[in-house]
């Protein structure tokens, strides 16, 4: 072989990020949404709804006026004991949904504004405040598109779980009962927390795959 190629990541992240920070500032492809979703942020729900579920379940309990829960341990095993391992996936189809969207919003938006930025010059470079303001955009048109998948997820996952039979059914009572600003509700606490996150992550991201390629180069 002859030359050298740019570090590639192991853990192969989603390929519109890897195209993003390629070598030779080559114009990111757009990927579509679905392969974003697929790519880690489907099946990673699947192990981490149940943390979610009793993290949602503690943190109520705890703030309720007679908290029955010594632990989140303990809250664990007491969901397990009285709604079986059925209790500790509640919510699953909405984590599923939320967390892939997630992604799909965020690598969309950013990939988007990056070939903007670029135009038709490929070798343009993106400096990391530029890339945190791009990160930031994306982490705040993720929260607009998918809150109201978060408000259903919360619901179906707290201790009053019980009053939905569904993911579907659970969409249906918040808005004939509350409306449509209720799946809006922690919009502006969620934008603070998420804009700040994403931001972080990409700069992050791309400075270490900077480095990356100039340390770790194959023949």
């Amino acid at each position: 072989m002859q030359g050298s190629t740019a570090f590639a990541s192991p853990f192969r992240p989603p390929r519109i990020l890897a195209a993003a920070a390629a070598p030779g500032g080559g114009k990111a492809k757009l990927t579509h949404p679905g392969k974003a979703i697929l790519a880690d942020h489907v099946f990673l729900p699947l192990r981490s709804s149940v943390f979610e579920s009793n993290q949602v379940k503690f943190i109520h309990d705890q703030t309720s006026a007679n908290p029955k829960y010594k632990g989140f341990f303990h809250g664990v095993r007491e969901i397990i004991q009285t709604q079986g391992l059925r209790g500790t996936y509640q919510g699953l189809t909405a984590t599923v949904l939320k967390q892939g969207s997630n992604q799909a919003i965020r690598f969309y938006v950013m990939t988007s504004l990056r070939n903007w930025y670029k135009g038709d010059d490929h070798d343009k470079a993106i400096n990391p405040v530029l890339t945190g303001l791009f990160g930031a955009v994306a982490g705040a048109a993720s929260v607009f598109g998918n809150t109201p998948l978060d408000v259903i997820k919360t619901r179906m996952q707290g201790l009053e779980a019980h009053k939905y039979k569904s993911t579907a059914d659970c969409a249906v009572k918040i808005l004939r009962h509350e409306g449509v600003k209720a799946f809006y509700k922690g919009t502006v606490p969620r934008l603070g927390r998420v804009c700040l996150d994403v931001a972080i992550v990409f700069i992050i991201y791309e400075e270490v795959v900077k480095v990356l390629n100039v340390v770790w180069k194959t023949a």
